[in-house]
């Protein structure tokens, strides 16, 4: 009876979408987002029939942002589905993101059938090829029955070696294809056999050995951990790295909360000095490119010992040549460490000259800390990013993930809004994308709601960064993430103008030549925008905010409801920067003034 079973299962026959969907399944793919629309509707119905989750998004670039965070926090690739042509290219913006932060992502895009090919079809366009250049890997399967080994190299490649963006290309004609299920290569889909884990790389023993013997003869080390580090889970391990040795570390932006913020070695408070001082530094998944000014002089010493540990080969030596390479998993080779300095122990002692160095240099920047106080402490309207940040790290738990973005927003953020715990913050990251905010937060409050931590995920962006990607809140509403989205709204990118000097602008002529002598700076978006609204038009909570008390409020509200998503468009003088405010006039701009 039961080899009657297997042979009626054997004949039955199976479309390409069908085949897809399984093949997903089989790599332990949970989450799909994307829009659909021909050829792929059949896809998104047949993913959602073998039990991954598929999430609707309102733009592709979003969805792609969405799906490679989902990648970064859980290590295995989300999917990322798009319709042809201007779908697939809407979505090359993610796949770069994705890439460019090492990011695990799969994109499957639908294409014209085969049979029309150089015909003009419908949306026709040459994806394989353009997403070459933002990929590990680009194909299309040349049968149905070669489906299931082209998404499994796909979802492979993707986490192998330095984690990235892969391509898969289905044409319409193949959507809906019909095959007989025993067909299919190899019995893959019987046998659904997942690509495991990345194997573990491990770096040469003699390499570990001198990099210990560096360490141990440094004057003035420091350790800079990287989203690599978090990416790798080595939390565990860095932390008995750092606090065994007594060394002084220092993370980059989304490094942050490997280690807590609020660690004693931490010296992010002095993070000038400690790169310009340093003698040997321990690199732990960063890569020195723009982020920490490419390790050279005038940022860092011209004779600092790098020790780099990468998982990439290719990474090693760009821009400084290490004194030491540690090629492998950044887990795996801090274990390694760990084990020499758990055999020969060695501790750099908290009274060094350089210790003393770095916190006289962090005591001296109390001085700017107590400056933001004093900005933080203003009760006047409009407010600045200082008592807004001060106000909003007073109310937030611990454990909240935070996703940030923009330009002031997302700088002065980061130095008030401590991260404690690994994978808690996503933002621009090292493509310094702008719009990923939105895309970032659905996946987070997804994997949240999957892992039932109640871990809450908090959006904070520049108004000009909740732009790109605004409509992702009826998403958000859709779904009920009970995501909550702060806009610090200054009413423009950088800097805007308040409604009085907007009026008395428009007034002037054409906003969008120069009258005279007068223009409408490029930075300026539309004075206190209802942002709030647009999140209460799809039934989450919206609140026009516009003073501290009305902030506290509206943020304890929202940090109690679980059950919708949240917005709060905060009004801050426009005006505002990084150091102290003046009273801006409201003469019209000039032309000198901003160009």
């Amino acid at each position: 009876a039961l080899s009657t079973e297997v042979e009626a299962v054997n004949m039955e026959e199976i479309t390409g979408a069908q085949i897809i969907a399984e093949a997903l399944k089989a790599q332990n793919v949970e989450y799909m987002f994307g829009i659909v629309g021909v050829p792929v509707i059949e896809v998104a119905m047949a993913v959602q029939g073998v039990g991954i989750k598929y999430v609707g998004m309102r733009n592709e670039q979003a969805a792609c942002y969405a799906a490679s965070a989902v990648g970064y926090l859980t290590g295995r690739p989300a999917v990322c589905l798009v319709v042809s042509g201007p779908g697939l290219i809407h979505a090359l913006g993610g796949m770069a993101n994705a890439n460019m932060n090492c990011w695990p992502v799969v994109v499957i895009g639908g294409s014209s059938d085969q049979n029309q090919e150089t015909m003009g079809a419908f949306q026709e366009f040459p994806q394989v090829e353009a997403c070459r250049l933002y990929s590990k890997f680009s194909a299309r399967p040349s049968s149905l029955e070669a489906i299931p080994s082209v998404i499994e190299k796909a979802v492979r490649s993707s986490i192998y070696g330095r984690p990235g963006a892969c391509y898969v290309d289905v044409s319409g004609d193949m959507v809906t294809a019909r095959v007989d299920r025993a067909r299919v290569r190899s019995g893959f889909l019987f046998s659904a056999p997942c690509c495991p884990p990345p194997p573990v790389s491990l770096a040469h023993p003699k390499a570990v050995t001198e990099a210990v013997a560096m360490l141990k003869t440094s004057k003035q080390p420091l350790v800079i951990v990287g989203k690599g580090a978090a990416y790798s889970r080595a939390e565990d391990e860095v932390q008995e790295l750092v606090e065994l040795c007594g060394l002084p570390f220092l993370p980059t932006p989304m490094g942050k909360g490997v280690l807590p913020d609020d660690h004693p070695q931490c010296v992010a408070a002095a993070r000038s000095r400690a790169l310009l001082q340093a003698d040997v530094v321990v690199l732990l998944g960063a890569r020195l490119n723009w982020i920490l000014h490419f390790g050279l002089p005038p940022r860092f010493n011209p004779q600092v010992k790098v020790i780099q540990v990468d998982i990439c080969a290719e990474e090693l030596g760009n821009n400084v040549k290490p004194a030491v390479a540690l090629l492998g998993d950044i887990r795996n080779v801090v274990s390694q460490l760990l084990g020499c300095f758990r055999k020969d122990a060695w501790r750099y002692q908290s009274d060094t000259m350089w210790w003393r160095s770095l916190k006289e240099k962090m005591n001296a920047n109390e001085r700017i800390c107590e400056l933001r106080s004093a900005l933080a402490a203003h009760s006047s309207v409009p407010m600045n990013y200082y008592t807004v940040f001060h106000h909003i790290a007073e109310l937030l738990p611990h454990d909240c993930i935070i996703v940030s973005e923009g330009a002031n927003t997302m700088d002065i953020g980061r130095t008030m809004l401590y991260n404690r715990l690994p994978r808690h913050r996503l933002d621009a990251g090292t493509f310094g994308t702008m719009g990923v905010g939105l895309g970032f937060a659905i996946a987070a409050a997804l994997v949240e709601s999957g892992r039932k931590t109640c871990q809450r995920v908090v959006c904070v962006e520049g108004d000009s960064a909740f732009g790109f990607s605004g409509m992702e809140v009826e998403t958000m509403c859709r779904y009920k993430l009970p995501v909550i989205i702060i806009v610090v709204n200054n009413n423009g990118i950088y800097s805007g103008v308040d409604p009085h000097t907007w009026d008395e602008l428009g007034k002037m002529g054409d906003l969008t030549t120069i009258v005279g002598c007068v223009v409408a700076p490029p930075v300026t978006l539309l004075p206190e925008a209802r942002y709030d609204q647009v999140m209460a038009a799809f039934g989450g909570q919206g609140f026009f905010v516009r003073t501290p008390q009305e902030l506290r409020s509206a943020l304890q509200l929202c940090l109690d409801d679980w059950e919708r998503p949240s917005l709060l468009n905060v009004l801050i003088d426009p005006a505002s920067d990084r150091k102290q405010q003046v009273v801006s006039t409201l003469i019209p701009f000039s032309f000198n003034i901003w160009f």
